[in-house]
């Protein structure tokens, strides 16, 4: 059985600060075969790499305002949707303020800035390197919000050359149904967790979640993406024989690692690709 593909969660969350460039690198140096990474939109337009909607004391920092007496100041805990790119730029993205795992294991990098999805795209380019590129949208958006901002997104990956390298994420499957019918070049993964399986959910698009890849399949997607909690070796077969491969996340355990790679899976999503069950020995440098 060969083994499953690397997936850098958040670039190397565990390592390096997410969402971040010199976190790709650092991905990049461990070889991971695809990068996953959150977008969000700003009040200007701008796709801007960050987890959260709302944007979290946990991974962000206000330093000061981008000009005197911006009465939108301080602008952590704020959505991203009402702020501009010069406003999140002013961000220092670089120092996780926790007391969790991460905190301890990951490499502080103060005065690391929030990229656009436009510079994270300059910076992978040149590598050989798959994006995995999460809409974080919720069911409580207008469609015609999620369609813009899929819109934006799939123009961005066009401009740099990457739609055919490209996989769009979403848990809000409607991203996935407008993907299909307006960005149909770029694949499309399906999100899944409990609480999205849930009977009469609102994020599958209006699918039957009793059948999640049935569901997944009626809703466009190119691929299946569960909490690897979710993941049986019949849920592998069932999708395998509808021709959707299966992305397991976030798997940080090398016992996990170790039990999906034999269930087969496709990929492994991961805060420690240098936990991956094969050594990486090929390094996906961006030079």
């Amino acid at each position: 059985m060969s083994a499953p593909e690397v997936h850098g969660h958040r670039g190397a969350r565990g390592l390096r600060p997410e969402n971040t460039l010199p976190g790709f690198v650092h991905a990049l140096e461990l070889g991971v075969d695809a990068i996953e990474l959150d977008v969000g939109i700003t009040a200007d337009g701008v796709v801007v790499l960050c987890h959260d909607q709302l944007l979290s004391p946990v991974t962000l920092t206000d330093t000061a305002p981008v000009h005197s007496g911006d009465p939108a100041f301080p602008y952590v805990g704020k959505p991203i949707r009402d702020l501009t790119l010069a406003q999140l730029k002013t961000l220092d993205a670089g120092v996780r303020h926790s007391d969790d795992a991460f905190t301890a294991t990951q490499f502080p990098m103060p005065g690391t800035p929030i990229p656009t999805l436009a510079e994270a795209c300059a910076l992978l380019a040149p590598s050989d390197v798959r994006l995995a590129v999460e809409l974080k949208t919720d069911p409580t958006w207008p469609d015609e919000d999620v369609a813009r901002f899929t819109s934006a997104v799939a123009a961005v990956l066009e401009s740099a050359g990457l739609t055919l390298r490209s996989r769009l994420l979403a848990f809000d499957w409607r991203v996935l149904t407008e993907a299909r019918r307006h960005h149909p070049m770029v694949g499309r993964v399906a999100l899944i967790e409990r609480k999205t399986l849930a009977p009469g959910t609102p994020w599958l698009a209006g699918q039957d979640p009793a059948d999640p890849i049935a569901a997944a399949v009626a809703a466009g997607a190119t691929a299946l993406s569960p909490d690897h909690t979710l993941i049986t070796p019949g849920l592998v077969e069932d999708a395998h024989a509808l021709a959707l491969p299966v992305v397991a996340w976030t798997v940080n355990d090398p016992e996990d690692m170790s039990r999906l790679t034999k269930y087969g899976v496709d990929a492994l999503v991961t805060d420690y690709p240098d936990r991956a069950p094969t050594p990486r020995t090929k390094p996906r440098t961006s030079r």
